[in-house]
């Protein structure tokens, strides 16, 4: 996936995003076309995006309701 293309996807916030600016972005309709989802830092619109396996992405969002991430 070029930078070129991810520039132009539908970019998505996460609901699980804080208000102070720690902020996760993620294309969906890449995800249903490729199986690959993009994930980009919401405050850096044109760095570098992950491209992450749609599994690898599933587990990783199962861990944040899990609360496997937190920082306490």
């Amino acid at each position: 996936m070029t930078t070129a293309s991810l520039s132009e996807q539908q970019w998505v916030k996460s609901s699980y995003s804080g208000n102070g600016g720690t902020c996760v972005e993620w294309a969906p309709r890449t995800a249903t076309a490729t199986g690959i989802v993009p994930v980009r830092d919401s405050k850096n619109t044109t760095g570098p995006a992950l491209n992450l396996r749609a599994a690898a992405f599933s587990s990783f969002v199962a861990g944040v309701k899990a609360g496997d991430f937190d920082t306490v």
